[in-house]
């Protein structure tokens, strides 16, 4: 129930006001609508006290000023201000920084050939193969050496795609890739 208050709270509040407001402007129309009816003359008093009638007040013309002609506004021109030094353009306020690539294992050294196509890999997407690239994986062989440890911290740097590693298997996939094991890979994963 909670949760449903929660969800629908907003609009439950918003409906309320509503209808009140309905409410409100029908009962102000049907007054509108209803004659008024002349009140009954009050019953008479055993002695009425006479009271003297009611004065009128008398009616004063309203008093008319005399148009005030508004004084004219004179604007002086300014001097335009020139700087006393050069104003030199800032090209950048800070240096970008870009992040160094993490040594995954120390096992499996950086190989300077072609990077693998991390896409065949079954649950990686072109985002998450550009993440990978900038954590400095570009190679089946690397995700195949990954023990417990490097799954762990390159879980932490995957944000929204954190857990996907050991969900989709990675590193069984890459032992079948690196090893070149295209049919074993298919037999299991299904094809590429």
């Amino acid at each position: 129930m909670q949760e449903f208050f929660m969800d629908y709270g907003l609009w439950l509040l918003v409906a309320l006001l509503v209808i009140i407001a309905l409410v409100f402007l029908l009962s102000g129309k049907r007054k509108a609508e209803q004659p008024v009816e002349p009140a009954a003359p009050p019953a008479p008093v055993a002695a009425p006290i006479a009271a003297p009638p009611p004065t009128p007040t008398p009616f004063v013309d309203p008093i008319i000023a005399a148009p005030v002609a508004a004084a004219p506004v004179v604007v002086e021109p300014v001097a335009p201000v020139v700087p006393t030094e050069p104003v030199v353009p800032v090209t950048s306020v800070d240096p970008i920084v870009e992040p160094e690539p993490i040594p995954v294992s120390p096992a499996v050294a950086a190989v300077t050939d072609e990077p693998d196509d991390l896409l065949r890999l079954k649950g990686v997407g072109p985002k998450l193969k550009a993440l990978l690239v900038e954590l400095g994986v570009t190679r089946y062989a690397q995700v195949a050496a990954w023990g417990d440890a490097d799954i762990a911290a390159i879980d932490a740097k995957l944000g929204n795609f954190k857990g996907r590693p050991v969900r989709d298997q990675w590193v069984d996939q890459a032992k079948y890739l690196a090893a070149g094991d295209i049919a074993g890979f298919e037999a299991k994963y299904g094809k590429l």
